[in-house]
């Protein structure tokens, strides 16, 4: 791992977290244990997040960077978890940068003004570079002090940094809320590809972006997460997405980290992914491991792939779920368990402690 570019003080260049069972399984070589950590670990499954978020908006919750370092730590604290995962929201670097968005309950992100012409595209805010002083970089500061409570508090359990990929942040934008189909972003690919292709390139650059001030105020791995990708096939995918995702997480090839690429109903652009810039890949629960890594020639170590409906599971068909992932996730050359979707926001706090101590005593 080349770590020459981060601070001094950074937990990898530092020798914090570079030995630990994350970094390591990412990193394809053995570690004291079996990783694991579960997407949407912090948050709305949790009642201490619920205390603790109890009259603030989400994106409000987001920026304050106390509050999103205690949210992250929630659940390394309750679980013992092997990595605390950012606590953030994908539209957070749009936000940022000015675009007018918010989360409303129930909906989703919800944008005043879809993005669908040049024109549109046009508009949306200067990104700058990083570490340029620019008005982006500046509104990045409460990102990059929460990251830095939280590392602090961490020690030599490692925060993931996090961003949405481009595709998914581009289809959001051009439906100016949540879509089942995304139609007017598949239709736009084709209709205006110049105007696509411009709006791709400016969310590519936010989450790269994004992902950067992460690690450089001390993540020690990110991922990227694409939401919507899988309704793409593989020529689309490639034709109008990949060349976004590798830009994104190409941001933060210098600084030497993993680099965790998940999509959802993803399995048949696993191979695609994987030359999409990731050194490792999230694998969702439709796809085996031992599947995933033969798709994709033992190349990359591999994240997941716990059912999310299994957590109400009898306890007995739970464990032997949770046994079998890790035997087929060791035919990769390394594997962090995790869930194949997000935590559900009725999952049994007690349930899930029992699945990490399950994976902590696995020989």
């Amino acid at each position: 791992m080349t770590v020459a570019a981060l601070p001094a003080s950074h937990p990898l260049a530092s020798g914090t977290t570079a030995e630990s069972p994350l970094v390591a399984a990412l990193d394809g070589r053995p570690g004291a244990h079996r990783p694991v950590w579960f997407m949407r670990q912090a948050g709305r499954s949790l009642p201490e997040y619920l205390e603790v978020r109890r009259g603030t908006q989400m994106l409000e919750a987001c920026l304050n960077p106390e509050l999103a370092a205690e949210i992250t730590l929630q659940p390394v604290r309750r679980y013992g978890v092997d990595a605390g995962i950012f606590f953030s929201d994908i539209v957070v670097p749009l936000k940022a940068a000015g675009v007018d968005v918010e989360i409303e309950p129930g909906v989703g992100p919800v944008f005043a003004t879809p993005v669908q012409t040049m024109a549109d595209v046009e508009a949306l805010p200067h990104l700058g570079t990083a570490g340029d002083g620019g008005d982006f970089d500046a509104a990045l500061e409460p990102i990059r002090e929460a990251v830095r409570l939280t590392v602090a508090e961490l020690g030599s359990t490692p925060m993931i940094g996090f961003a949405g990929a481009p595709f998914t942040l581009a289809a959001y934008m051009v439906h100016g809320r949540p879509s089942r189909d995304h139609m007017a972003a598949r239709e736009l690919m084709w209709a205006e590809p110049e105007v696509w292709d411009a709006l791709v390139a400016w969310t590519s650059q936010a989450a790269g972006l994004f992902l950067r001030a992460q690690v450089l105020a001390g993540a020690s791995a990110v991922q990227l997460f694409d939401s919507w990708a899988g309704s793409l096939s593989e020529s689309t995918y490639v034709a109008k997405c990949q060349a976004g995702s590798r830009d994104a997480l190409l941001a933060v090839e210098d600084l030497g980290v993993a680099r965790i690429h998940f999509a959802a109903n993803a399995g048949h652009l696993l191979v695609q992914m994987g030359r999409a810039g990731a050194t490792a890949l999230g694998v969702d629960y439709r796809t085996p491991l031992d599947e995933a890594a033969r798709i994709t020639g033992g190349a990359f170590p591999l994240q997941g792939n716990i059912d999310p409906a299994m957590l109400g599971a009898p306890a007995a068909q739970l464990e032997a779920h949770v046994a079998d992932v890790l035997h087929r996730g060791s035919s990769a050359p390394g594997h962090v368990v995790n869930l194949g979707h997000g935590m559900p926001p009725h999952a049994n706090p007690d349930v899930v402690k029992s699945i990490v101590e399950q994976i902590h005593s696995h020989d």
